[in-house]
């Protein structure tokens, strides 16, 4: 079994899912200590041909609570959501897929939570399962009961609980984590490096590595299955 633990982000880049299609079993490190400046709550979409940022509100967002008690604001979040989809919708609907999508993106924020971890969790499944995606998700929070642990500890754990066999990492993690100490364990440890993707967004500048939000008003399900292919495992 291939496995996978990240962060819960939401709407993430395609790298996110390239990583969750190359896996078994994706999990939702959902019980760990949210990240302040990170990609959990925001990210990049395409406004008059550049990149934007994007950021969800949060309620007291501290780099001490973990992910999955961080609340959504009360009330700075449904203004948020109102303007969010009217700059989706202004800048993207004349993009070939934007009926399709901009319903996906109002159906994941009707979320039933007050948690970003839920909203962000919620946003990966749907586009996964909007991509036709079978892998299988599950969160930290509900299984392992290893919370004693922590960094390539508490990975190699869960790999060992789900009799994971690959262990696949952001790129990133190279600084992290080392594969001699995974295959001591039996794993063994592989970083996903994602291949640049060009496709036709609006007559400017092509603009990489934006929110899937961008990838998925531009292409179709089936040019989007081929992107996520387009990896190197390192």
């Amino acid at each position: 079994m291939k496995i996978a633990i990240m962060q819960p982000y939401f709407l993430p880049y395609i790298g996110y899912f390239q990583l969750i299609k190359a896996v078994d079993k994706f999990v939702f490190y959902d019980d760990v200590n949210y990240i302040k400046q990170g990609w959990i709550n925001r990210n990049n979409i395409l406004l008059q041909g550049k990149a934007s940022l994007f950021t969800i509100p949060l309620e007291k967002a501290s780099s001490f609570t973990k992910i999955n008690n961080v609340k959504l604001h009360p009330i700075l979040f449904d203004n948020w959501k109102v303007k969010f989809l009217r700059s989706i919708e202004q800048n993207y609907r004349k993009a070939p897929y934007f009926s399709d999508v901009y319903q996906l993106i109002c159906s994941i924020l009707e979320v039933n939570s007050d948690r970003i971890g839920v909203l962000a969790k919620d946003s990966v499944i749907t586009v996964s399962k909007y991509l036709q995606l079978e892998t299988e998700f599950v969160y930290s929070s509900d299984f392992y009961m290893n919370n004693e642990l922590s960094g390539k500890f508490r990975v190699i754990s869960i790999c060992a609980k789900e009799n994971a066999l690959v262990y696949i990492n952001p790129i990133g993690g190279q600084e992290l984590y080392n594969k001699e100490d995974f295959l001591s364990q039996g794993l063994d440890l592989y970083f996903i490096q994602s291949k640049k993707q060009i496709y036709q967004q609006f007559k400017e500048e092509f603009v990489p590595w934006l929110s899937i939000i961008d990838i998925l008003m531009f292409n179709s399900v089936e040019e989007i299955q081929l992107m996520l292919d387009e990896y190197n495992l390192i």
